[in-house]
């Protein structure tokens, strides 16, 4: 028997939330973001379920080379440009559009002379991550189409602080970005501005295009606001069983460290899942998991392969019982906010080993 540990991807979701995008991008071309692993989806699922999008977009060109395999004939874009001269031949051989974010991607395509290669233009509009200057833009786009079998697509960018909990006196807020971006962001050139945040909560933001992201995982953008009321729906359930259960008496301790010391004789449930499995070993002491339809604090610190939870209030969960770690029940971003984090890092932090299973059902 395997260890009972397993996530549920559920096909059906992912399809739904596409469909949500789509609908509020408002006519935009819609970007569906596959990278890492499909922020732990599984890039293969991401394929199927995401084929209504217009393209895919990733970071890695073995991501466009296996999205080709899984028979992807759409647009493939990486988010982050090519790297180095050898990943020029492939942008044509495969098809796959490239962000240009700096001088030397240039010079290192004018040195390829490539056959096609299709590129977008990343404009740091305030991020201070990736990208030219807005004013540089004219000067990036000569330089690009003086280059034969070069054609520029568009201007993108990336806005740091769309989500509604990050607005307030952000020196890089929505409204500042589009700003900064000028006509590039309300003239007539083609753009692909808006994330998952700015395609959910900013209508104002234009172009021809968005990049849906986390959202399109059933995850809200901000973890102030749920997935329930944005209409989407967690498509990741990470779901372990309680394997053991330890009866302690008042005063005895549980894990690692003994940082969980009983108040009361306890039932504490030992469950098949650790940091190993991409459950956070910084989570604390009463963080949730959810079992039996109810909500279990967690006990102890976090090991390589099993966590404890306090189940002395839940009188119906037993050996065998069916504890979820985040999901359908439990939100993610409810998870993550316990160890300080987002729920975008938990559903990418899934590890190799932890089982899938494909949910394609309601």
């Amino acid at each position: 028997m395997p260890r009972p540990i397993y996530a549920e991807i559920d096909l059906l979701a992912l399809r739904r939330n596409l469909a949500v995008m789509r609908e509020k991008a408002a006519g935009r071309a819609v970007w569906a973001v596959v990278k890492a692993n499909a922020y732990g989806h599984g890039l293969e699922n991401a394929v199927t379920a995401f084929a209504e999008a217009d393209g895919l977009a990733t970071i890695d060109l073995s991501d466009a080379m296996l999205a080709r395999r899984c028979g992807w004939q759409k647009r493939l874009l990486l988010l982050e440009g090519f790297f180095d001269a050898s990943d020029i031949e492939p942008l044509t051989s495969l098809k796959v559009e490239t962000i240009i974010h700096s001088p030397w991607q240039i010079e290192l395509l004018r040195q390829a002379q490539p056959e096609d290669v299709r590129c977008h233009i990343k404009v740091n509009s305030g991020m201070n991550r990736l990208g030219f200057l807005p004013v540089e833009v004219n000067t990036v786009y000569d330089q690009l189409t003086s280059i034969p079998g070069v054609r520029v697509m568009d201007v993108v960018t990336h806005f740091a602080n769309a989500e509604p909990t990050y607005q307030a006196d952000k020196p890089a807020s929505v409204e500042r970005q589009l700003s900064r971006m000028g006509r590039l962001a309300h003239g007539a050139t083609a753009a692909c501005m808006a994330n998952s945040a700015a395609t959910l909560f900013h209508p104002e933001v234009g172009g021809d295009a968005v990049r849906a992201g986390v959202a399109l995982y059933g995850v809200s953008p901000d973890s102030h606001i749920s997935s329930e009321e944005l209409g989407i729906v967690p498509a990741m359930t990470l779901t372990a069983e309680i394997i053991a259960i330890q009866e302690i008496a008042a005063g005895e301790a549980v894990g690692y460290g003994s940082r969980w010391i009983a108040k009361r004789p306890s039932r504490i449930g030992v469950v098949a899942c650790g940091y190993a499995d991409g459950y956070p070993r910084s989570m604390p002491d009463g963080a949730p998991v959810w079992v039996e339809g109810q909500i279990a604090p967690l006990a102890g610190a976090v090991s390589m392969d099993m966590l404890e939870i306090d189940i002395t209030d839940i009188p119906a969960a037993k050996l065998g019982s069916r504890v979820e770690l985040w999901g359908r029940h439990l939100p993610v971003n409810r998870v993550a906010a316990a160890c300080g984090t987002i729920g975008y890092e938990l559903i990418c932090a899934l590890a190799r080993r932890v089982p899938i299973r494909l949910r394609e059902q309601g």
